[in-house]
């Protein structure tokens, strides 16, 4: 029976599965949609200035405070204990949304939802450590659509259970605690890892498949990585980091991997066009993060829940929808996106700036939810086209070390908006004053790759002149050479 359990546990079908039941039960949250209508209405009794400027703030600090050292503790310890704290972390954060009140105890509740953000890292990592290269592709195929599906079913359940069976906010989170509670005894089932990408790495171990076909994982928190091969055409046979056998660690070990991953870094950012791609990430993930943060305070805003049916879980269910197909459909692209990449970023987000823009100005709430559905998938868009992008052309090790570090820029960038925007010791702007400043900031984005665009194209029909004359000279000189030849050939006979 022992035999029978570790080989059953050392198969790829059983993490899958297990990895598959613990993101969909961590996905199942039929509450978020309605976070904002629950702590404003009978049960927290917060203003909603309150929850704008001093309570939804909480989250972006901590999940900044947690996100560097969760994620190299992550590798350590390899993935599972984080797996753990994650779930421990969930069923804290309902515990406490269920039966604790006050606005510190919802400042708490952000504190520990910024903990599950931050240890969201160890879900798609721990597939690299217990699943062979071969079936990578396919687990991450599962692991991603199941999440997507368990997002897009919770949302459409809350809608329906608010809408028709006139349940209330209390009793969502509920279902949602048990939810996170059975995602955290799957966990207890996921057996523990061997290696790791970074502190546990053996010699001889096959290596991970091409990011290319790993463009299934697309979230911030997916593994990413990032060095450019430039040695080889072939991008899984990038350069990786030093490998150290566990046996004969030094006794520096976790200094010299830093050391590695800083140079690792350095010749990731050292390519132009890995530079850029990188720049959207980090300024666009800031301010979708920003948005997504802060979107059903605005809603609430424009249709107050107190006076009017809210239909937070139908647009999320949507939107989910949209993204799910807006991403699918970039594979059918056939584009040069080293020529027009820039260009399609520069465009599409000044759809968002539009979008962000007139969710500020309506005050009809169908149309600001439309305006959003139109943001979340043209975001979702660029965000599928700049993974594959950046990619690429990187080995797997440092495809993830490249995506977390622009991941945490991006949370350093979103840190900074909510000081100077939102929370009440800086600006501290009402809800729609900040949507304004948001569409600004994704116009600034627009404007910065849409000029830097129109330089490239007209650089490149630059070149094409340049280099037609000279061309055109060879050409004609080898016309020239081609006939001396020939008469001389003809001369001879």
């Amino acid at each position: 029976m022992g035999c029978w359990t570790q080989e059953k546990s050392n198969s790829w079908t059983f993490p899958t599965l297990m990895l598959c039941l613990y993101g969909f039960f961590c996905m199942m949250k039929p509450s978020e949609p309605f976070l904002t209508p629950y702590l404003t209405g009978s049960d927290k009794n917060l203003t909603i200035d309150e929850v704008t400027n001093q309570v939804l703030p909480v989250w972006t600090y901590s999940y900044l405070a947690l996100l560097v050292p969760v994620f190299l503790i992550t590798d350590y310890v390899r993935y599972k204990p984080v797996l753990l704290l994650q779930g421990i972390s969930f069923i804290v954060t309902w515990l406490l949304l269920l039966f604790a009140h006050g606005m510190v105890a919802m400042q708490v509740v952000e504190f520990f939802y910024g903990m599950v953000t931050a240890t969201e890292v160890a879900y798609y990592a721990y597939i690299y450590s217990v699943v062979s290269a071969q079936h990578y592709q396919r687990v991450t195929s599962y692991c991603r659509s199941v999440t997507l599906v368990a997002a897009t079913v919770a949302a459409v359940l809350g809608q329906l259970l608010v809408s028709l069976a006139d349940v209330s906010y209390f009793h969502l989170n509920a279902i949602t605690l048990a939810s996170v509670a059975l995602a955290f005894l799957c966990s207890f089932f996921l057996p523990m890892p061997q290696k790791s990408m970074f502190f546990h790495r053996k010699e001889g171990s096959e290596p991970p498949p091409a990011p290319e076909k790993a463009v299934a994982t697309l979230s911030s928190s997916g593994p990413s990585s990032c060095q450019e091969d430039k040695s080889s055409g072939s991008p899984d046979r990038g350069p990786t980091p030093q490998q150290h056998p566990d046996s004969a660690r030094p006794p520096h070990h976790v200094l010299r991997v830093l050391l590695q991953l800083s140079k690792d870094l350095k010749v990731c950012y050292s390519s132009r066009q890995l530079l850029y791609w990188s720049l959207w990430w980090a300024l666009a993930t800031a301010g979708f993060n920003q948005v997504l943060n802060y979107v059903q305070v605005l809603w609430d805003f424009k249709a107050p829940s107190h006076s009017s049916a809210v239909y937070n879980g139908a647009v999320e269910a949507t939107a989910t929808f949209l993204s799910s197909v807006a991403s699918f459909t970039v594979q059918y692209l056939t584009i040069n996106w080293d020529l027009f990449g820039e260009m399609t970023l520069g465009i599409f987000s000044a759809i968002d700036a539009a979008s962000l823009f007139l969710m500020h100005f309506t005050t009809n709430i169908w149309v600001c939810y439309a305006a959003y559905l139109i943001f979340k998938a043209c975001y979702m868009i660029l965000i599928t086209i700049a993974t594959f992008q950046i990619a690429v052309n990187l080995s797997m090790e440092r495809y993830a070390l490249m995506f977390g570090f622009d991941n945490f820029i991006a949370l350093v960038i979103q840190t900074i908006l909510t000081v100077v925007v939102v929370d009440s010791r800086g600006l501290g702007l009402n809800i729609v004053t900040q949507f304004l400043i948001y569409g600004s900031y994704f116009a600034v984005i627009a404007g910065i790759f849409l000029i830097r665009s129109i330089c490239m194209l007209v650089s490149s029909k630059c070149k094409r002149k340049t280099t037609r004359p000279c061309n055109e000279q060879l050409n004609r000189a080898a016309r020239e050479s081609k006939e001396q030849i020939v008469t001389g050939s003809t001369t001879w006979l």
